[in-house]
């Protein structure tokens, strides 16, 4: 599992009221998720936001409810990949449920800021800022992480025989 993306980066404790807000929870569009993903932390996210692009946090990404409406909104939008310095656990869990990759790595999240170019090897486990000449490492996922992202989510994979 191989990205390369220009670098949108957020700060700490990023609830899933920011990333979608409540009030947009009456669907399950995936389109329309995502033309509000970030409009009260980010008004301009959805303008600039390009498919491959890789969001950047702090620490406790994703902490509040445990709606599946925020990793969805933020996969739509165009985001190939999330890194940051913690997940909170259900957002990680519906994260890779729904087929979104993001990596945990604190030294990355401190030291990539927004419009970096970032390629990341998930197989490797490397994360290079290409625009500053520096390589992290993180923890390659599990084989079967990996089939389930690949394949867009667990129902996905669980669809294409992939997990049984």
């Amino acid at each position: 599992m191989k990205f390369t993306g220009t670098v949108i980066k957020y700060g700490d404790n990023v609830d899933t009221d920011v990333i979608i807000p409540a009030r947009y929870l009456n669907t399950i569009d995936k389109k329309e998720l995502a033309s509000h993903c970030m409009e009260d932390l980010d008004r301009d996210f959805v303008k600039k936001v390009k498919a491959g692009d890789i969001m950047v946090a702090g620490a406790n990404f994703g902490c509040g409810s445990s709606r599946e409406h925020a990793p969805i909104a933020i996969k739509e939008s165009g985001i190939s990949l999330v890194i940051a310095k913690s997940f909170a656990r259900i957002f990680y869990r519906n994260a890779i449920n729904i087929g979104l990759a993001i990596v945990e790595c604190p030294e990355a999240a401190e030291a990539i800021e927004s419009g970096h170019t970032v390629e990341a090897d998930l197989d490797a486990g490397i994360l290079y800022d290409r625009t500053t000449g520096t390589q992290f490492a993180t923890q390659p996922f599990p084989a079967f992480i990996q089939k389930i992202i690949a394949s867009g989510g667990l129902v996905e994979s669980i669809r294409a025989g992939e997990i049984k």
